[in-house]
């Protein structure tokens, strides 16, 4: 159980949520059914043993995050997960019905089985995630980088169409496209690719497509990339 306040909302429950699901009990010292309903989140969120987070905040002393919930009656108690409000109730409720309400937010047997199996990581068990969720965000970019490992590009760019484009989607992409040329190729030998293909970014899609890949692998870290990229700006606009 954490005490959670205005400046702390956003690290101790949306961020955290983004782990484990929170329960927030919005509570006041004056309310009398709060002091009956959080002895028994208290209790029956701490058996969850870290499966489910218990969040307390006064509502008096934090009144910005009492309006953000739009709280019209106390106790009022929210469940989110993945920075979201997934559940709650409003006034003190026994512990059958609480149980209930946490029993939701426990994770399902096929949730613990995709855990483990994320965990293990290797391309059998990144492939039965598959087999369970075909677009799983975490699994699809996983195995599409044990793919490109061993060369097999193309399998690993039509698996990458399953999820939404992200900075890490776009850079194991670009990693398929170039075959993994970045990393192989000395500096120079990269300079120069780089810049024989400026001369063709603006009349050749597949020069842009291959300029644009090559800075996406590199990444911001390399001092290069910035000033390739204005190179290019300059030779579009």
């Amino acid at each position: 159980m954490v005490d959670v306040t205005d400046a702390t909302f956003q690290t101790d429950v949306l961020d955290r949520s983004m782990q484990v699901p929170v329960v927030v009990d919005l509570w006041a010292p004056w309310c009398g059914p709060c002091k009956t309903l959080g002895p028994i989140l208290e209790t029956v969120i701490g058996e969850t043993n870290g499966k489910v987070v218990l969040a307390k905040l006064n509502v008096d002393d934090n009144p910005a995050t009492a309006q953000a919930f739009q709280v019209q009656g106390i106790p009022a108690v929210y469940a989110l997960k993945n920075g979201q409000v997934v559940d709650s109730f409003v006034g003190a409720q026994g512990e059958p019905a609480v149980r209930e309400f946490v029993g939701r937010l426990l994770p399902s047997a096929e949730e613990i089985a995709i855990e483990q199996l994320l965990e293990a990581g290797d391309e059998q068990s990144l492939k039965q995630v598959l087999e369970l969720i075909s677009d799983h965000h975490v699994a699809v970019p996983a195995l599409a980088e044990i793919l490109i490992a061993r060369g097999d590009n193309d399998e690993a760019l039509a698996l990458l169409a399953r999820v939404p484009e992200t900075a890490d989607v776009r850079r194991i992409a670009a990693l398929a496209r170039t075959g993994g040329e970045v990393a192989a190729a000395p500096d120079s030998e990269l300079d120069a690719k780089l810049t024989s293909l400026l001369d063709r970014v603006k009349a050749d899609d597949a020069a842009r497509q291959e300029y644009l890949d090559l800075l996406e692998v590199m990444g911001a870290d390399d001092p290069r990339t910035a000033e390739y990229r204005k190179q290019l700006s300059a030779r579009l606009f």
